[in-house]
């Protein structure tokens, strides 16, 4: 096997020079840079990066853990931070937690031992001392977990109140609203609160309907709303805390004899890209997905190299009108 030896002896250079060469550290000549890397084709070598990463103290790998990557809103996500990681020079460890704590506990360990830059969370079935302990640098997503841990959310009191007055002047008058579980300490069920808020305000009749503690159970989306519109045949608007249950609110609806948007409204929540390929399509509140990555891996970089950084980030949503509402 090849060593950097080899390499250097190969290209006629120092070993100090197919290191600079290596690490892009110092003015190394088009020339010389060109002759290290022929020599490394030609010799078949492989840096060590376990070795390069102690030498540096740095990785340049970044720990992503999400729930589901099944999920759509994950998997645009995860596409979104891995392209903006790997502009920035990361590669990406994506570890799926199934909100499993179990799971979720080995996978940081597992980023822990390989000794990864940072970590961005979009998982939270751990407690709360258990992220604090990371001695790393990490961002989480829609939960604040402590004063001096950064996170990104949307606003999500703004998203619910876009829904539910949107449904509202549709005219909906007994509107269902399908949400996560409450018991879980995350910043999304801001939009259940403008939900009461806004029912409330204009005198509407209503129902809040959780989902289990495994939001990503999609099985249970359509037992759910099939059960909600066989009890409740007055329901007229379904304001859906995540475009997958809007999409399984259409398919009841028209299960039960109902067509959408004649008889119920729909509105989902995220807009990922499969709200449009529904029939009709679903109108839906935005989270701009591009801007959470870009503005997750700038956060954990500047952590990286020790720079200052924002701990609250909030970014706007809109109201996207297709046929559903």
């Amino acid at each position: 096997m090849a060593t950097i030896h080899d390499v250097a002896l190969r290209a006629g250079v120092s070993v100090t020079t197919v290191s600079r060469v290596m690490n892009n550290r110092g003015y190394i000549s088009e020339t010389t840079r060109s002759k290290v890397f022929a020599a490394m084709d030609e010799l078949g070598y492989q840096p060590n990066e376990i070795a390069r990463s102690l030498l540096r103290k740095q990785s340049n790998i970044l720990g992503l853990i999400v729930p589901s990557v099944s999920h759509p809103f994950f998997s645009e996500l995860a596409d979104r931070i891995e392209y903006y990681a790997y502009l920035k020079g990361y590669k990406v460890l994506l570890c799926n937690s199934q909100l499993d704590p179990v799971k979720e506990r080995d996978y940081i360990e597992m980023l822990r031992r390989n000794r990864v830059d940072g970590i961005i969370m979009g998982s939270h079935t751990l407690e709360v001392d258990e992220y604090r302990n990371l001695r790393s640098p990490i961002v989480t997503f829609d939960r604040q977990i402590g004063e001096d841990i950064p996170y990104i959310s949307s606003d999500n009191y703004e998203g619910g109140r876009l829904a539910t007055e949107r449904l509202i002047s549709q005219g909906c008058r007994k509107i269902a609203h399908i949400c996560g579980n409450l018991q879980l300490d995350l910043l999304a069920n801001r939009r259940t609160d403008a939900f009461r808020d806004a029912v409330k305000r204009h005198g509407v009749e209503h129902l809040i309907i959780q989902t289990d503690m495994n939001v990503f159970d999609q099985a249970r989306y359509e037992q759910l709303l099939r059960e909600l519109l066989t009890a409740n045949p007055e329901i007229d608007g379904i304001f859906a805390t995540s475009d997958i249950i809007g999409a399984f609110a259409i398919k009841e609806c028209e299960f039960a004899g109902k067509r959408v948007p004649e008889d119920v409204k729909i509105i989902g929540y995220d807009d990922v890209n499969a709200a449009r390929w529904f029939t009709p399509e679903l109108t839906t509140i935005r989270q701009p997905i591009d801007e959470f990555g870009r503005m997750a891996v700038e956060v954990l970089s500047k952590q990286v190299e020790g720079e200052p950084v924002e701990i609250a980030t909030s970014l706007p949503v809109e109201l996207i009108v297709r046929g559903t509402a």
